[in-house]
């Protein structure tokens, strides 16, 4: 092992040493970061000079600062453990710890005692002690966290990529930002591929959130590279072996941008037997389609004084500056304040443009045009042995490829390929606002951390960002129409405004009636994130839920949100889960038939007579909250229901066929609760009204296991206690909303523009 400072030291020191030598350098960023020597194995630990503080004597030397390990080169060396690295002539490796990390061949072994660390993004402690330092790795989220999104923009990515882009001589290599920091434990590795530019730093935006629950890792292609597509895949696919070889039951996530999309998905068809997650962004595997194939003849001739030029053109080609200045904008602003930020983001913006022509150089350009055209022919001759779980995000404003006929290829040609349709966006869609890559995946629900996708223990918590999009854009227009006003029931029997009592600890199962198609569950679900921060697992009808085949360009639904905020279909075994990890759990025992009732049923319930859900509550504990709800007649007017639509020609088929193909829960010895015919009603608006909300007094059935589970008389009686409570509810706040004095919208509207915000608009006295 040699120590040497600096690039001019590193080349002496390297050359006259046998292979297979572990070299470990310390330099300053934007000198020489890493390199690869053939044979032997090179270790970079970069010190940043913003956040470094150098005292006069050395032996006070303590740094500060943000360090970033990386390896790359001959042999397979990952990383190196930050305790592991000393000054003053102490020992640059330590001894194994017992429960900690050890270089095998430069290959990171978990040890069965120990943990995972994370050896891309390592901290540097100066002094002659060793110091181990462990890093605590959270297994969940809290709800409501910060994803980080809409702090960062693009102007962050042509910063990084400045950067990124000084001449090292080095290979493509891996390298973790600094922003990702530690994910949960037990995460899935996420490997990015980039476009056009290799920077490897578009998702800058998404640091952050992946950052959470992905090991991040960004593949780094120098401007001065010229390594072939092969060799590309070459490196990639070791990657991806070396991490099987390590995680056999947990997946690996493969992201490619553009041209990174090529690549991925090469590796992909390469690695049949691996379990492979894909996301593809705006694939280049169109290039032979790209509307600019008449202008590429003419880039080699292209003027060296005229290309500075190019990155302008380039820039509005590639993406949508508007969407790419409005992602830190907050929609909850005023439209003038909105439009004063969209124009100070864009004039920033403009200056950082010219770096493109330092990051994509012309004969750099040249180069990668060659090699998009090769990756694009070498991929579509395999792509009929990819067998991996395919997501493409494809854009509607793409000026550079063909993304959306391309999506519609990929998903006819891939067995197992998922399409989202972004309507606005441009070609560089992970850098512009509205795309919120984490959101996507979890909404899709490609996000696993094994082979097969657990709903319960695999479902990430809706972020902050993620709240307020939901709250203001989403159901906004239903949310200000409705007013929502909420009453719950404390353990004294009085009622309440509020969710003051509404259990905290859980396990919950929040039984209650359905109102027309659902419409009340947004309102249930977001209020209880917004007053009191209890995410609500809502169990829910498995075609609500199911993916769109009919559907050529599906954009990113209501479903989509819905899997978001936690719903998952509803199952006897997914009840089970949710109640054994103490979630909060929101149960329609009526159904499908009671939210597509017919004419003059409203408020009924249409239960089942089985004590469905009593005894598995009573197994875990849980207490059971009956809650009714009230409103629809003030929403709307029902003029159409199943009777009607069966009198209609064609659309009487249509419904048959849609309900035969349907997934039945329930059979028909259920009674009339299993009578699931699945339609749209007709409806005619009326002036909204409101909605209100009574959660009944909480039951509990803690200590009561042998005799609610083993005695089904016993269960019986609970469960139509429950039901009476249900329909008590339902009569009180049908009664109690006469009294509403803000029950009409314009009344509500004049009290919300002269008092306070709309949540806290009074309602009746309980």
């Amino acid at each position: 092992m040699k120590l040497a400072n600096g690039s001019s030291a590193m080349k002496k020191a390297i050359a006259p040493l046998h292979q297979n030598s572990l070299f470990i350098f310390c330099c300053m960023a934007g000198e020489t970061t890493c390199w690869a020597q053939q044979g032997h194995q090179v270790i970079c630990v970069e010190v940043h000079k913003k956040t470094t503080q150098i005292s006069k004597r050395a032996t006070e030397l303590k740094p500060r600062s943000r360090v970033r390990v990386q390896s790359v080169s001959g042999g397979d060396s990952k990383g190196l453990p930050s305790d592991s690295v000393q000054m003053h002539g102490a020992s640059l490796i330590g001894e194994e710890e017992k429960n900690g990390m050890l270089i095998d061949r430069g290959i990171r072994e978990k040890e069965k005692t120990g943990g995972r660390a994370d050896a891309w993004n390592a901290s540097l402690k100066c002094g002659v002690e060793k110091k181990c330092v462990k890093d605590v790795i959270s297994s969940h989220l809290d709800v409501l966290w910060d994803d980080g999104y809409g702090t960062k923009t693009v102007k962050d990515y042509f910063e990084e990529a400045k950067e990124m882009i000084r001449p090292d001589g080095g290979p493509p290599r891996w390298f973790c930002p600094v922003e990702c920091g530690q994910p949960l434990k037990d995460s899935p590795v996420l490997l990015f591929c980039p476009g056009l530019d290799g920077v490897g730093s578009a998702l800058a935006l998404h640091h952050k959130a992946l950052g959470k629950v992905f090991e991040v890792r960004c593949l780094h292609i120098p401007v001065r590279d010229r390594t072939p597509f092969e060799g590309l895949v070459t490196i990639v696919e070791k990657t991806v072996r070396l991490e099987h070889a390590s995680s056999p039951n947990k997946p690996i996530y493969l992201l490619g941008d553009s041209f990174g999309g090529c690549l991925v998905l090469a590796i992909a068809a390469r690695n049949p037997e691996i379990d492979l997650v894909v996301i593809l962004a705006n694939p280049a595997t169109s290039f032979d389609r790209s509307q600019l194939q008449p202008l590429l003849p003419l880039s080699e001739a292209w003027p060296d004084g005229l290309y500075n030029a190019v990155p302008y053109l380039l820039s509005f080609i590639m993406g949508d500056p508007v969407k790419m200045a409005s992602v830190n904008i907050d929609h909850r602003l005023p439209c003038r304040l909105q439009i004063e930020q969209l124009f100070q983001n864009l004039i920033a913006l403009l200056p950082c443009l010219s770096d493109l022509a330092d990051i994509v150089p012309k004969d750099t350009l040249i180069w990668k045009l060659k090699l998009l055209k090769s990756a694009a022919s070498y991929t579509n001759s395999r792509i009929h042995a990819v067998k991996a779980e395919v997501l493409v995000l494809s854009s509607g404003n793409d000026y550079m490829l063909p993304s959306g006929d391309e999506a519609q290829r990929l998903k006819s040609s891939l067995k197992n390929c998922t399409v989202r349709y972004f309507k606005d966006n441009g070609h560089t869609i992970l850098l512009e606002g509205g795309v919120n890559l984490l959101t996507i995946i979890k909404g899709t629900g490609k996000y696993r951390r094994s082979r097969m996708i657990n709903f319960v223990t695999d479902f990430v918590p809706p972020s902050m960002s993620e709240f307020k999009y939901g709250y203001d854009e989403l159901v906004g227009l239903l949310s200000f129409a409705t007013g929502s006003a909420m009453f719950s029931t404390l353990d004294d029997g009085k009622i309440v405004k509020g969710l003051h009592g509404v259990p905290n600890e859980g396990p919950v199962l929040f039984v209650g009636n359905h109102m027309l198609i659902g419409l009340e569950a947004c309102s249930l679900v977001l209020e209880l994130l917004r007053e009191r921060n209890i995410m609500v697992r809502g169990v829910a009808h498995p075609v609500v839920l199911r993916e769109r085949e009919w559907v050529s360009s599906p954009e990113f639904s209501f479903s989509d949100w819905m899997k978001v905020m936690g719903a998952v279909p509803v199952t006897a075994s997914n009840l089970f889960k949710l109640l054994s990890t103490k979630s909060h759990v929101l149960l329609y025992p009526g159904g499908a038939r009671e939210s597509l009732h017919h004419r003059g049923e409203e408020y009924r319930l249409f239960w089942p007579d089985q004590q469905e859900f009593v005894r598995m509550a009573a197994r875990f504990g849980a207490t059971i909250v009956p809650f009714g709800t009230v409103g629809e007649d003030d929403i709307a007017e029902l003029v159409l229901d199943y009777n009607d639509l069966m009198k209609i020609p064609v659309l009487n088929d249509y419904i048959r066929n849609a309900t035969s193909s349907s997934i039945r829960i329930r059979d028909r010895s259920k009674g009339e609760v299993a009578n699931q015919e699945l339609y749209l009603p007709g409806l005619l608006p009326k002036l909204p009204g409101r909605f209100y909300f009574l959660f009944g007094k909480p039951i509990a059935t803690r200590g009561r296991k042998e005799e609610i589970v083993e005695d089904r008389e016993n269960a019986k009686q609970l469960y139509l206690h429950i039901k009476s409570e249900v329909e008590g509810c339902i009569a009180y706040l049908l009664k109690k909303r006469e009294e509403d004095p803000y029950r009409n919208i314009v009344d509500r509207t004049v009290y919300h523009a002269l008092h306070s915000p709309l949540h806290e608009v009074p309602a009746f006295d309980p």
